[in-house]
């Protein structure tokens, strides 16, 4: 079915009836699951009851994974390919952080109420409305809270979905529900590579010891010629020097100091550029500061280690996702805009499997701050909420 097929027939009426009727339930399940702290890699208590939500709604082969996502199967008409519908479990914000949700009015305000638990709430919405409604999708649709998509969990949860999980070779087409904007609709994955740096030598006293080689000294320099760098603006490519560590006291030269880089790029190509002249520069910074200060006690050695691995790739325009996701947006009176980001789709983008993400519906602001907040006043989340499921509906097809 097209979207306006779709959007025509009475299950999609239907469907938004009950998305409105329950609006008031998915605001519940967003503050309920906003308010179990998810910090990276501890996620697994958001994970378990999630879990039984899932189950709760009466999905099939409802289970933890051995990586931790929870996941659940709606089983559709055909035993063919399968559609995967997912959102995160973990926010950015470490444990101890304060996640109870604090309403004014049609506002929810929490550290990562937007990001990404309202869309993990939506998810549940989706499989009542459309049990309601009565629709049986053609593909089987399995919906997922995945874990490890913020920061340094590296996407490890798609990444087992899709390389490891029993699933893989059936999937053949992915949604990611992330954030509340449902004007950027994500076709390209930007790619990253995360290193950090550690420069070691002898170290000393600061005065008694003044003229031997220093690691500050060499990561320095390296920070200043990464600044230098040149970089496309088309296809986007940039780099930050994010978190710095090291020393022992001001009176001493540090015997070991360290820097946390993150390069990122909307090519593969450029991306790969960029890593091999950061590689080559911190050896350079190393080699200059052996022969610019003494080394009878030791030199500068530095060790670049990769912590972070994010692939690029993109999903086609032409595509039967993007075609649909587009159309879907537009017919509920929204504008998408077709942009590169980093989420959950990078791993099927970059193994050719058609991917895109999309929002969750309503609007929201501060994301990844202590500030962030969404909006859940009804007409606005409804309407994003039927356009994110029309896409679903015409990407997974509707047995008639």
């Amino acid at each position: 079915m097209s979207v306006p097929e779709i959007m025509q027939s009475p299950a999609y009426r239907r469907i938004v009836e009950v998305l409105d009727a329950e609006h008031d339930r998915t605001v519940a399940d967003i503050v309920t699951l906003t308010e179990i702290p998810a910090p990276p890699f501890a996620e697994g208590p958001k994970a378990a009851h999630y879990l039984e939500m899932l189950r709760a709604h009466g999905l099939e082969d409802v289970e933890l994974d051995c990586i931790g996502n929870a996941m659940g199967l709606r089983r559709g008409a055909g035993n063919g390919p399968l559609i995967v519908v997912a959102a995160h479990l973990d926010t950015v914000f470490p444990a101890g952080t304060d996640v109870r949700v604090r309403r004014e009015g049609t506002k929810l305000f929490a550290p990562g109420v937007g990001d990404d638990t309202r869309s993990l709430a939506v998810l549940l919405a989706y499989v009542r409305a459309l049990d309601a409604a009565g629709v049986r999708t053609t593909s089987d649709i399995l919906f997922v809270g995945d874990v490890g998509e913020e920061g340094l969990g590296d996407l490890r949860g798609i990444r087992h979905l899709f390389t490891e999980g029993k699933y893989k070779d059936r999937i053949k087409a992915f949604f990611t529900v992330d954030s509340p904007d449902m004007e950027g609709l994500v076709v390209g994955g930007v790619g990253s590579k995360r290193y950090r740096a550690t420069f070691r030598g002898p170290g000393g006293h600061s005065f008694g010891a003044f003229g031997l080689v220093s690691p500050a000294f060499a990561m320095s320099q390296a920070m200043l010629e990464l600044s230098r760098i040149s970089v496309p603006a088309k296809p986007k490519t940039t780099f930050s020097a994010s978190v710095f560590g090291g020393g022992t006291s001001v009176n001493s030269i540090p015997n070991e100091v360290w820097v946390e880089v993150d390069l990122r790029s909307e090519a593969p190509a450029e991306l790969d550029r960029l890593e091999k002249r950061f590689l080559a520069i911190v050896a350079q910074a190393a080699a200059a500061e052996n022969h610019a200060r003494a080394t009878t006690e030791g030199e500068i050695t530095v060790e670049a280690k990769l912590i972070g691995d994010r692939p690029a790739g993109s999903t086609a325009m032409d595509s039967d996702i993007v075609r649909h996701a587009t159309a879907a947006i537009q017919a509920h009176g929204i504008t998408p805009r077709h942009v590169y980001s980093s989420t959950d789709a990078n791993i099927p983008m970059s193994l050719g499997i058609p991917a895109v993400k999309i929002g969750s519906g309503g609007t929201g602001g501060r994301g990844h701050s202590l500030g962030e907040w969404i909006d859940v006043e009804k007409e606005n989340s409804v309407r994003g909420m039927a356009a994110g499921l029309t896409a679903i509906l015409a990407v997974a097809g509707v047995a008639t």
